[in-house]
């Protein structure tokens, strides 16, 4: 019984802690992904939560905890052997539906026109300003709605004019690399 109220009492004091020390002491200087602590990058871009971040961890040591306890109060779960396992998988679900909960969200707050860099290859843009010989130049395209300008060079090297219409090649790093459009 005492490593259940251990649990839950130290995942409260975690939560606790953790949500005034990141207003008090200034968390936001030091966070990750979009101003989010726990947030990192899933495969597609996007901003998500992981399994192993503080918020889920403490979300199942709290429940494994309050489960734990509730059970040993119960005389058909009283036994360690059988409500430690229970307190488990519950706390578990809890996790889980904690994760569920928190990717939801960052999933439905990313309502960008932001374009996502592999979308862009293929579309055309015009130059607002020269690209010179083996130099940068940049372009302003379109894209979601929104207009959008970026560095660009030329994808052979050559030389291309202000306001001539150009591909956009591939992207590395913040260059884009840009074709001229053939008239047909």
């Amino acid at each position: 019984m005492i490593i259940y109220t251990i649990c839950l009492v130290f995942g409260l004091m975690f939560t606790v802690v953790s949500a005034f020390a990141g207003h008090l002491f200034g968390g936001h200087d030091s966070v990750g992904t979009d101003g989010q602590a726990d947030a990192g990058m899933s495969s597609d871009g996007m901003p998500g939560v992981s399994f192993l971040s503080p918020t889920i961890l403490a979300s199942f040591i709290t429940a494994f905890g309050a489960f734990g306890m509730i059970l040993g109060e119960i005389p058909a779960t009283a036994s360690v052997w059988l409500n430690a396992p229970i307190a488990f998988v519950a706390a578990l679900a809890v996790a889980l539906g904690v994760l569920w909960v928190m990717n939801a969200i960052f999933r439905k707050s990313q309502g960008s026109s932001e374009a996502r860099v592999g979308q862009l290859i293929g579309t055309t843009a015009s130059l607002a300003t020269p690209i010179p010989e083996n130099g940068v130049g940049e372009i302003s395209y379109v894209y979601g709605g929104s207009r959008y300008s970026a560095p660009a060079r030329s994808e052979n090297g050559h030389a291309i004019g202000a306001g001539q219409t150009v591909t956009i090649t591939r992207i590395v790093g913040t260059q884009y690399f840009v074709e001229p459009v053939r008239p047909l």
